[in-house]
C-alpha cells in the first residue's frame, strides 16, 4: 500500500457480484468522468464470498433478493428476478473477482466488470460459474476494438500467479476499509480518507474530493 499512497489515489473498493455496487454504478460512472485528471483511480477487488459449490440457503436467497428489491426501490435500478428462478445460486463471487483481475492484466477490468454485472443483473447469468465468465470474456474478446486476447486471459485465470494477485487485493480492500462494498478511499500527500458513498449524488463526492486535495 506505500507506493499507491505516494500519489494521489481514490481506490474504488468493490465486487462484482455485489448488488449496492451495481446499484451505485451510474453515480459511480459520473464521478469518474468528473474526476481531475490529477487522480488515479484504482479498482479493488474486496472479496466478497470466498469459493463455495454449495447452494445458497434459502434464507439467504431471499435476504439477497430482498436487497435487489430495495435497490431498485431506493435508486431506480434494473435486475433480472429471473436469475432465482433460473439459476441454483451459491454465496461464491472469488470467480467472478478473478476474471476482473485477469482481465485487468490487459488493462480491460472496466469492460469485465460491465460484463458481469449486466450478465448478472439483466441477463440472470450465473458469474459464480468459470464456464459464464469465460462465455462473457469470449463476448468482449470478439469486439475487436477492445483487444481482449482471449487465449491469454484463460490463461492467466487459473495462473498461480492470479491467485496471488487476488489475494494481495483483497488483503488491500480489507487494509483500506472496512465498511464493505462499494467503499471510496481518497489517498493523498501519505493520508487516507474513507469517503461517505452518496447513491444518489456524483457531484457531492467530486466536490468533497476537490476539497480534499485543496
Amino acid at each position: 500500500m506505500t507506493n499507491f499512497i505516494r500519489m494521489t489515489t481514490l481506490f474504488y473498493i468493490y465486487d462484482p457480484m455485489c448488488s449496492w455496487c451495481w446499484g451505485y454504478r451510474p453515480v459511480w460512472d459520473e464521478i469518474q468522468q468528473q474526476l481531475s485528471s490529477h487522480v488515479n483511480v484504482e479498482y479493488v477487488a474486496g472479496g466478497l464470498a470466498a469459493d463455495s459449490s454449495e447452494p445458497m440457503p434459502a434464507s439467504q436467497q431471499r435476504m439477497i433478493q430482498q436487497h435487489w428489491h430495495t435497490i431498485e426501490h431506493k435508486l431506480g435500478t434494473k435486475f433480472n428476478h429471473d436469475f432465482w428462478r433460473d439459476n441454483i445460486p451459491r454465496r461464491s463471487t472469488y470467480n467472478a473477482c478473478r476474471a476482473v483481475i485477469a482481465a485487468k492484466i490487459q488493462g480491460l477490468h472496466i469492460k469485465m466488470i460491465d460484463a458481469i454485472q449486466r450478465g448478472y443483473y439483466l441477463k440472470a447469468m450465473n458469474p459464480s460459474d468459470s464456464d459464464i465468465l469465460l462465455k462473457l470474456a469470449e463476448e468482449i474478446a470478439e469486439d475487436r476494438e477492445v483487444g481482449l486476447n482471449i487465449e491469454k486471459f484463460k490463461e492467466d485465470f487459473i495462473s498461480d500467479e492470479l491467485e496471488l494477485k487476488l489475494t494481495k487485493e483483497i488483503s488491500l480492500a480489507r487494509q483500506l476499509s472496512s465498511q464493505g462494498f462499494p467503499s471510496l478511499v481518497l489517498s493523498h500527500q501519505g493520508q487516507l480518507k474513507q469517503l461517505l458513498i452518496d447513491y444518489q449524488n456524483a457531484q457531492a463526492t467530486v466536490s468533497l474530493i476537490e476539497a480534499l486535495l485543496d
